[in-house]
């Protein structure tokens, strides 16, 4: 990483470990002194026979520790009954005179009383010390040494919280104000360029004007143009945000400043202002740069929609001083913003307006050409195996992002090594696609006779109706093998359109209840089996009323919530009602329309079932051969076998 001048001077980075020694140094110490004061202990009941020698001076009773410590008179150590006793012994840990032994009592007062009979017989001649508190090293280490692990700990959290600042002084105890911002250098970091950037030909194009500035930005300002504040990438997830920002950097060939949202949020009040503060400083210094924010949502919310944080909130504060940096930009700084995020419709009005993000960029799920791109891309560090085709992958994969299609070149790669084969093969592909989006076979898992037959007709429901309804998807393989949380999938390709009119969802409507249709038609039972049926039906349905305006009856309004609150219900209870009515109506009426037509093919049902029962999965050419060529037959509809 590139470093300024001023920087250039490494300054020794703070280490805690001598805090570690300094505790390691205090418990040495406890070891090496005991709570005497470098005095042995001896039983009470060897105190008692040694009291009848008189020998005794002192006795300092010490009422924290319940210890009393023995003074002998001048010479008297030296006699023959103190041998293995005294240890008079020369400490550098006590903090005053050495006692000659002590003893440990459990009641203070009983051992007063017995101290006051011995010297009542004039067995004991002494003076005592009571109420003394213990002052050896041992009590002095227990008083401080919760301070000191108080100190260490503190140290060690604000070190964890500061730690890898982007500041030039990362490390330090007091830097948790300092951006967290990863710098990438233009000249050994930043190697991405719009050529590594697969698909996204749009997105591409957009951006390149931003590229145009950072070059040349002369161009633009002669012309009293001011140069852009910032672009907002907004997509699915996987869709190469992220990836497309470096490009721009890479392209641009300019320092590439990275980091999340969630990094500007923290636990002390005004850290989130003080590291854009820092973030911004930064990357004027190194300008022409680039600021990369991913996931901006994490700061950038609309304020004033949370009633219990306040106006005080650390995020608020934190977009508050976000928006005054980017408003703040001179015309020469030649520093632009950059962010990314999934839900461009919950960021602040303040934030999206003219002069901070000028403009934005729409990076969406990939289509045919852009898959067929990107595949190219990804399976280039496989082993293929010879006439493995990129556009039949493309096909197969409508709805995949591009971080979709990395995973799914990686999983045919891992299906084909656990099969110890030489090369990836399309089969291979298919089965990656299948563990991707439906989950793992569990072949292990056993099915009485009843049930096995109750799934084949369920899954047979839904590829009869399929077949012989003219806007159901193209019909790709129906299996009884239980993946992931399902017991059985009919599995289809969706077409890939802009639109979708009335027909289509209701025809959909109808494929999907065609599982609970067979059921009810060959049985007069119904199970549990369609839970993930109702749930799919029920949502379709609710958003042709609700959200499209696809109902006569409730008319073309919309009731959308594009913030996802929900709290309260734009509509009156009156029209709950009705659009109550209307879903269950909808998702009825289908329901007896797969039943009518099920039972009008009700011997191809049998047939179908009975196939599936044999051979667990039935694909497109055997369903052909059961059923004859399907009504509404498109010529570019895609088929797929194992043959294939």
């Amino acid at each position: 990483m590139a470093r300024d001048n001023n920087n250039m001077t490494k300054k020794p980075k703070f280490s805690p470990y001598w805090i570690y020694g300094l505790i390691g140094v205090f418990l040495l110490f406890l070891i090496l002194s005991n709570d005497s004061g470098s005095a042995d202990k001896v039983s009470f009941s060897k105190f008692k026979e040694l009291v009848q020698y008189n020998d005794i001076k002192k006795i300092e009773v010490v009422t924290n520790t319940k210890v009393a410590r023995i003074y002998l008179k001048d010479g008297a150590a030296e006699k023959d009954i103190y041998k293995g006793i005294v240890n008079k012994r020369s400490s550098i840990f006590s903090m005053g005179d050495n006692p000659d032994f002590s003893i440990k009592y459990l009641n203070l007062e009983n051992f007063e009383n017995f101290l006051n009979q011995a010297k009542e017989s004039k067995k004991l001649d002494y003076e005592i010390a009571s109420d003394q508190q213990d002052n050896t090293i041992s009590s002095f280490i227990f008083s401080i040494l919760p301070f000191v692990l108080i100190i260490g700990v503190w140290i060690f959290i604000m070190r964890r919280m500061s730690g890898g600042g982007a500041g030039g002084g990362g490390g330090q105890i007091f830097n948790i104000g300092k951006s967290k911002a990863k710098l990438f250098d233009e000249k050994t970091d930043m190697k991405t360029s719009f050529k590594d950037v697969a698909g996204l030909e749009g997105a591409k194009e957009e951006v390149q004007e931003i590229v145009d500035f950072l070059k040349n930005p002369e161009k633009y300002t002669a012309l009293g143009g001011k140069i852009p504040k910032g672009a907002l990438l907004v997509g699915p997830p996987g869709t190469g945000k992220t990836l497309l920002a470096k490009a721009v950097a890479g392209e641009a060939k300019v320092p590439f400043f990275s980091l999340s949202g969630s990094d500007f949020v923290e636990m002390f009040v005004g850290v989130g202002a003080s590291r854009v503060r820092d973030l911004f400083k930064q990357a004027k210094e190194k300008s022409p740069a680039i600021v990369f924010i991913d996931e901006i949502d994490a700061i950038g919310r609309a304020r004033g929609k949370n009633n219990i944080t306040g106006s005080n909130d650390e995020r608020e504060n934190t977009l508050n001083q976000l928006l005054t940096e980017m408003d703040g930009f001179g015309t020469n700084t030649n520093v632009i913003v950059m962010a990314a995020t999934n839900r461009a419709d919950i960021l602040d009005k303040a934030l999206m307006r003219a002069g901070r993000f000028d403009r934005q960029i729409h990076v969406e799920l990939p289509n045919l050409n852009e898959r067929r791109a990107i595949f190219k891309v990804h399976l280039k560090p496989l082993k293929k195996a010879e006439g493995l085709e990129v556009d039949f992958l493309a096909k197969q994969t409508p709805g995949f992002s591009g971080a979709d299609i990395a995973n799914l070149c990686n999983e045919a790669a891992l299906i084909a090594a656990r099969k110890e084969k030489k090369a990836v093969e399309k089969q291979d592909f298919l089965d990656a696609v299948d563990r991707i989006v439906g989950g793992l076979e569990k072949r292990s898992k056993i099915f009485s006779k009843e049930e096995k037959e109750l799934i084949a007709y369920h899954e047979a429901g839904h590829a009869t109706v399929s077949w012989f309804l003219k806007y159901a998807d193209p019909f790709v393989k129906v299996t009884i093998v239980p993946r992931g949380r399902s017991l059985g999938a009919a599995w289809y390709l969706p077409e890939e359109s802009h639109l979708t009119r009335t027909e289509k969802y209701l025809d959909e409507i109808c494929v999907t209840m065609g599982g609970r249709a067979a059921e009810k038609l060959m049985f007069d039972k119904i199970s549990t089996g369609a839970l993930s049926d109702l749930e799919s039906v029920t949502r379709k349905a609710r958003a042709m009323v609700t959200v499209f305006g696809l109902n006569e009856k409730v008319g073309n309004v919309t009731y959308y919530d594009p913030n996802g609150q929900g709290f309260t219900k734009p509509y009156s209870e009156r029209t709950a009602e009705l659009i109550d009515s209307e879903i269950k109506d909808i998702i009825e009426t289908q329901y007896q329309r797969a039943i009518d037509l099920l039972e009008d093919k009700k011997d191809l049902l049998v047939l179908l079932a009975e196939r599936l029962k044999e051979k667990e999965v039935i694909f497109r050419d055997d369903l052909e051969e059961l059923f004859g060529q399907r009504p509404y037959e498109k010529t570019d509809e895609i088929k797929y076998s194992e043959e294939e």
